[in-house]
């Protein structure tokens, strides 16, 4: 891909999501109060910001795909990750309040589903239609029982980087600032993930400072939507050892989450902690009130 086909993929990236994002404050679908929460400041944010980053994900992702298979992979692993993220965000049952992998896998085990159960299986199902439409980097193998392997594998990077990156939505720019370090690789690589790449960073530049500003928040459809996106962008440009190793990483970090706070380990480490607060409002004189390991930002509940 050449360097201007990259730099007009973030571009409409970048003016989808900021024309889609202002179409909507004028006229959010339900009203305001249906997509606003309270921070931790006791202060309103608006998840609006979620639908706007989707459509840009999608409209970059059309303009910079390298086929037409690539470019109904992207989609179909967005629109997936989005929809079903905003039924979490604005069905979720507030009585229940069932938080992280383990405890909605556990509510299905019960025979209990949660709206976060139902994203868990609804982007799972589409990451891995996403993975059969987009034939990896590197080729399947020849054997059915490979290619299903390899498939499977794929549908699972998708899934796993999209809840990933919904981890990392706990603090305003965490996630934007991830996906943008994650797909600036894939975009140099210029392989066929390098259009989704070009998006991402696009999508990320037009919402990031009404996120760093905190009068936006990605909440789940954005932050799963994002992830799924950069999980394409590797299925899509990266070969197959590098794929397995970037899985092995997202579930080594999914496992984790479940018991170690990522805020913590980030305010413990001077590089990670300087980098998070870059273009972040100062630290709100009280702290947030516990909700979960790191104290998630409302609507922005893992998994």
């Amino acid at each position: 891909m050449s360097a201007g086909r990259r730099l007009a993929t973030a571009a409409v990236a970048a003016a989808t999501t900021a024309v889609v994002r202002g179409v909507l404050d004028t006229s959010p679908p339900g009203g305001p109060g249906v997509w606003t929460r309270t921070n931790h400041r006791g202060e309103p944010v608006s998840m609006l910001e979620g639908p706007a980053v989707a459509a840009g994900l999608v409209a970059g992702s059309l303009v910079g795909a390298g086929s037409p298979r690539a470019a109904l992979a992207t989609a179909t692993a967005v629109a997936g990750a989005a929809t079903f993220g905003l039924v979490d965000d604005l069905r979720e049952d507030a009585a229940t309040r069932t938080k992280g992998l383990r405890g909605h896998l556990g509510a299905l085990a019960h025979g209990r589903l949660t709206t976060g159960g139902l994203k868990v299986l609804g982007i799972g199902a589409t990451a891995l239609a996403a993975a059969a439409v987009a034939r990896p980097a590197g080729g399947h193998a020849v054997r059915p029982a490979a290619r299903a392997a390899d498939t499977l594998a794929s549908g699972a990077l998708i899934a796993g980087t999209a809840n990933l990156l919904n981890l990392l939505d706990l603090r305003p720019g965490r996630a934007l600032k991830a996906a943008a370090l994650a797909a600036v690789p894939l975009l140099l690589a210029g392989g066929d993930g390098a259009g989704t790449a070009a998006a991402v960073l696009g999508t990320g530049g037009a919402a990031s400072e009404q996120d760093l500003a905190e009068v936006d928040m990605l909440g789940d459809g954005g932050a799963n939507a994002l992830g799924a996106a950069l999980g394409t962008a590797l299925v899509l440009g990266a070969p197959r050892p590098v794929r397995l190793a970037a899985l092995a990483g997202v579930v080594a970090l999914t496992v984790a989450s479940e018991r170690i706070s990522f805020t913590r380990v980030i305010e413990r480490t001077p590089v990670l902690r300087e980098l998070d607060a870059w273009g972040r409002r100062p630290a709100a004189p009280v702290e947030p009130a516990a909700d979960g390991a790191d104290g998630a930002r409302p609507g922005a509940a893992p998994a």
